[in-house]
């Protein structure tokens, strides 16, 4: 099992339930075992067009069996399923889902980079990825 963290974030609709929604299929994802979550983070968007509301975020801890972009897939799935529709580059959504880091692992593919380029971008990612790693 590779242990893996995943950053969650939803800034339209009821942005808490999209979450608990998020984690609950996580959870049901053959291969993937949700170890811990962060508590939740309200933030100014990054990018996006003007008038993008407020995000609320979320880090989780999980091991999985599964290869990176086979991880990948899955959680383009759960975003779908919740009604993430991709128009518009950092458009609000209802959930987005990001492999943030995946074990000491780099992954540069077309369609996958890890760690997240966007992780020097965001405090509170840092903050919790050091509180989930650091935790016993």
């Amino acid at each position: 099992m590779t242990r893996v963290y995943l950053a969650l974030g939803s800034n339209l609709g009821d942005r808490q339930q999209y979450l608990h929604r998020a984690i609950a299929r996580l959870r049901g994802v053959q291969g993937v075992t949700v170890l811990r979550v962060s508590a939740c983070y309200e933030t100014t968007p990054v990018g996006g067009p003007p008038g993008s509301g407020a995000y609320l975020n979320a880090v989780a801890e999980a091991e999985t069996s599964l290869e990176p972009e086979v991880l990948l897939r899955a959680i383009l799935e759960i975003e779908e399923s919740l009604g993430r529709v991709r128009t518009v580059l950092n458009a609000p959504r209802t959930i987005d889902l990001d492999i943030v880091k995946f074990a000491k692992q780099r992954v540069d593919t077309e369609t996958l980079v890890v760690p997240h380029p966007g992780l020097a971008d965001r405090d509170f990612w840092q903050r919790e990825l050091e509180l989930l790693e650091g935790a016993p």
